[in-house]
């Protein structure tokens, strides 16, 4: 596996987790407008919550990647 496609998946795992946030934000304002009733704030927020630690996981893999290629252009020049 490269650096390069390992940065990616870590940038397309920031992306997704984005998505996945604005989507519990949609779902909980939603819930809290009393659009339907029987809506639950409960599962909106875990998933909200899930989808934070998505993105931060995601941006450590990015910043080895990072780090990663600073080494070896140090190691290389």
């Amino acid at each position: 596996m490269s650096i390069g496609s390992v940065l990616n998946t870590g940038i397309q795992g920031i992306q997704a987790g984005g998505r996945g946030m604005e989507q519990s934000a949609q779902e909980i304002v939603k819930a809290g407008s009393g659009e339907n009733p029987s809506a639950d704030f409960v599962e909106p927020i875990m998933d909200l919550k899930l989808y934070q630690n998505s993105v931060e996981a995601s941006t450590k893999v990015v910043k080895s990647a990072d780090e990663m290629i600073g080494t070896l252009l140090d190691t290389m020049a």
